[in-house]
């Protein structure tokens, strides 16, 4: 149930596509972990460290927008903001309920197919903003 990544993924940043790729590793962590019955715990730390290193990513991309004077900042953080909430509603989630099949969907759902939207449409704008840009 692992998710690939694939250069198609990469949007021409170095900094940025190493820690998309990192992110997809993390993400295959939790969901190892989860499907392995490891025990709560261990899930636990595997979703705080993914949700620090998002948040770390988050505010390297950011920043690279705020300084190249990118347009559509705005609305990249508003979509970061979200699925920091996203996030932390699936943790909460997670603290209360455990480890289940339908908390191993929802992690898809929102973690995964999240990303990889994100990343192909939103990033990839932003990558091609700044070869535009030169």
């Amino acid at each position: 149930m692992a998710i690939e990544w694939r250069t198609s993924y990469e949007i021409g940043v170095k900094q940025i596509d190493m820690q998309h790729k990192a992110l997809f590793d993390k993400i295959n962590d939790l969901l190892e972990a989860c499907n392995s019955n490891k025990g709560k715990e261990e899930v636990i730390n595997t979703i705080n460290f993914l949700g620090d290193y998002v948040v770390t990513h988050f505010a390297d991309e950011e920043k690279l927008q705020r300084e190249s004077g990118y347009p559509e900042y705005a609305g990249h953080k508003a979509a970061h903001d979200k699925f920091v909430k996203d996030y932390e509603s699936l943790k909460t989630r997670f603290e209360q309920e455990g480890i289940s099949l339908n908390f191993v969907f929802t992690v898809n759902k929102v973690i995964v197919d999240w990303l990889i939207k994100h990343i192909g449409n939103a990033d990839k704008a932003f990558g091609d903003f700044l070869k535009a840009k030169g």
